[in-house]
């Protein structure tokens, strides 16, 4: 009998699981993309008509109350007329001085009777107020009521022409009515209607806006400007207006989904972005992915549970491996051979497990290299010759940095920038390791390029901040203090962008901090304007600058070595060289610390100062 052929556990639980997942995930994103675009369709619906409704309502309560106000005036100044008995010319006359002043299209005055007796349009007079559906409402007038306002429609007179009207009661009988075409209308009420939806918002994007028959935008809306609007980018053709229909548009590059409606003779257009609608249903179909893959999970530990006998011991054992080796034993041996998976899974780790020990020495190796490289070139970029100027007698210069790792955030730099005036600077840039390092590089070629270019210091700070916030996306930042030392005089045009304060010793012998305001650090904030200081060194005066590596130095008790402590120091040796200082001070600060580990990079410079005079 010829053999079966065999196949792997895993290849048959793969096919069928598979299979059984596609189809399964097919069918419900399928559905579910279906259900919920027409759910989020709908409230779209919903919302858009729901912020038509709103205005429409605002937009009609600005024209009703503007018209009911004037209706109410012109009611007052003809309280001395009986519409019955009063000679049309005295009406005339009135309604024609009233017509002006408050430049409304139409003013009527109805006896008790419900007949125009006076207007200004001389073929209304006469006119049986109910004889047309429109005009007969204002009769309720003549029995108690005081007021009332009509929507925009066609007129009874006249069904050609669209007016809108408001009336109210005379005091000694009849009513009075105004009425305003649709230019006059506009005009009146404009001024509110630019406000109706200045703070409305179609969900969080969308956005509702007015806009009258000549098109032009007369609501208020950020971002959109009140010009000339093409109704038809929104998929509204004018004079046809779908009422209550959505529609998609392209307005500028992005789809929005819109609906128009008309009222009071103004378009009411809302939108909201297609985008916006969608993000329901897309989270929705999100979610359903996330519950099929704990389907699958599920359906992984059934099959599990059947096939319990066969596979679960092996892969307790395999997993028991794997945890050694991912909490770092490397040495672990997989030892599972009882099928055919698992003695392949059983080589594939070992090997995986003997490349990936071979790889990581291969990376330390590299990394060592590469830091010891990246620590070279970055000392390589600080001066280190001393003395840096063996010509010049002015001054004595030493500094020195040590990084709390292979390379560091903190440097220091000097040079003559004109015969006369030499810079010197430390600064200390926030974080460590490789990233503080490449911002110390950038920092320091810029702030020097500046200095050499005849900046004042100020001036280097101010430039050198604002294109070291450029492009800082990382949020580093450097404090610095810089100074420039007039090798004749002795002046010092300093700077500070937030360092701490150096340390000068004055013609007595004693060294005080110098405590003046500092200023914002570099790549902080843009536009921040550093302020110049002035010093004057006399011949055998010295100034020491440091970063907060040497001050807050920690001992195994968590005590900074502080301010106080290098006071003393700097006091001990206040006749020493500026490299004897830099030393002394170092050996303090170990001699403080003992085995504590450093944290952080402590970075010297000391500077004494002779007149060259003096020097020769």
């Amino acid at each position: 009998m010829k053999a079966k052929k065999q196949t792997s556990i895993s290849y048959n639980f793969l096919k069928w699981l598979l299979f059984l997942m596609l189809i399964a995930f097919i069918a419900t994103t399928m559905f579910l993309w279906m259900f919920q675009t027409r759910i989020a369709n709908n409230n779209a619906d919903n919302l858009l008509r729901l912020n038509i409704t709103d205005v429409k309502a605002d937009i009609k309560d600005a024209t009703n109350d503007h018209m009911l106000e004037i209706v109410r005036n012109i009611s007052a100044e003809l309280d001395d007329i009986d519409a019955d008995t009063a000679s049309e010319e005295e009406m005339s006359a009135r309604i024609a001085e009233m017509l002006t002043r408050y430049d409304v299209t139409e003013i009527d005055i109805i006896n008790s009777k419900g007949i125009i007796v006076a207007c200004n349009i001389e073929s209304f007079v006469g006119f049986d107020m109910a004889s047309g559906e429109q005009s007969k409402e204002f009769l309720v007038l003549l029995d108690g009521e005081k007021e009332m306002v009509q929507e925009f429609q066609a007129q009874s007179y006249d069904s050609s022409i669209e007016r809108k009207y408001a009336g109210a009661s005379l005091t000694n009988g009849g009513l009075v009515q105004i009425g305003y075409d649709y230019a006059h209308l506009q005009a009146s009420v404009d001024h509110e209607v630019v406000s109706l939806t200045r703070n409305r918002h179609v969900g969080n994007n969308g956005r509702v806006l007015i806009v009258d028959q000549d098109k032009n935008i007369v609501s208020n809306v950020k971002g959109v400007d009140r010009k000339k609007l093409d109704l038809e980018a929104f998929g509204i053709k004018p004079g046809s207006v779908q009422t209550g229909q959505r529609v998609t548009a392209n307005v500028e590059g992005i789809e929005f989904y819109c609906m128009a409606e008309m009222a009071e003779g103004y378009y009411i257009i809302s939108a909201i972005p297609v985008k916006e609608v969608t993000i329901t249903r897309n989270m929705v179909v999100i979610m359903a992915v996330a519950v099929e893959m704990l389907i699958f999970i599920a359906l992984t530990l059934l099959v599990y549970l059947l096939i319990k006998k066969q596979i679960v011991v092996s892969v307790n054992r395999i997993n028991h491996s794997l945890s050694e080796i991912t909490n770092g034993n490397l040495d672990v041996t997989m030892d599972v051979r009882n099928n055919l998976e698992f003695d392949s899974l059983s080589n594939d780790i070992n090997a995986t497990v003997d490349t990936l020990k071979r790889y990581i020495k291969d990376a330390e190796e590299r990394i060592d290299a590469e830091l010891a490289f990246a620590k070279a070139i970055q000392h390589s970029a600080l001066p280190s010759v001393f003395p840096p100027y063996p010509n010049r007698k002015e001054f004595e210069i030493f500094a020195t940095m040590h990084t709390a790792k292979e390379v560091g955030g903190d440097f220091y730099d000097f040079y003559f920038v004109d015969e006369d005036n030499f810079a010197f600077l430390i600064a200390d840039v926030s974080g460590k390791g490789i990233p503080a390092a490449m911002f110390m590089m950038q920092s320091k070629t810029i702030i020097k390029s500046c200095a050499e270019s005849g900046m004042s210091v100020e001036e280097v700070f101010t430039v050198a901040n604002e294109k070291l916030c450029e492009g800082n996306d990382a949020g580093m930042f450097v404090t610095a203090w810089m100074g420039i030392l007039n090798v004749k005089t002795g002046k010092v045009l300093f700077a500070n962008a937030g360092h701490n304060p150096p340390l000068v010793k004055h013609a007595d012998g004693t060294y005080e901090y110098l405590k003046t305001r500092a200023g914002f650090v570099l790549a902080g904030m843009e536009g921040v304007r550093y302020r110049k200081n002035e010093l004057e060194l006399a011949p055998g005066d010295a100034i020491y600058l440091y970063t907060d590596g040497v001050t807050e130095a920690t001992d195994l008790n968590t005590e900074l070595y502080g301010e106080d402590r290098l006071h003393i120091v700097l006091e001990k040796y206040k006749d020493a060289a500026p490299q004897v200082i830099c030393d002394e001070v170092k050996k303090d600060v170990d001699a403080f610390v003992g085995e504590a580990p450093q944290f952080d990079d402590i970075t010297m410079l000391a500077l004494k100062y002779y007149r060259k005079e003096d020097a020769q």
